[in-house]
């Protein structure tokens, strides 16, 4: 893999990782990950894209018992 790819790999985890709103700021040493594959980079964004997806689905769902309530 090239290097400007692993790059991207990086830089989209690290996006995802920040992209949470009223949580801090996450920093992860990029060296570490330098020594993974490219498999394992795309795993863990599919991780975390689906703890996103998740995450949101769980709100629709806290959010849905207010308007039902409301009717």
């Amino acid at each position: 893999m090239s290097g400007i790819r692993k790059q991207e790999l990086i830089n989209d985890i690290s996006t995802l990782l920040n992209s949470y709103q009223d949580v801090g700021t996450t920093y992860i040493n990029p060296a570490l990950l330098e020594f993974m594959d490219d498999e394992i980079l795309k795993s863990i964004i599919a991780d975390l894209l689906q703890q996103k997806e998740h995450q949101q689905e769980s709100n629709r769902e806290w959010l849905e018992q207010f308007k039902t309530l409301q009717n």
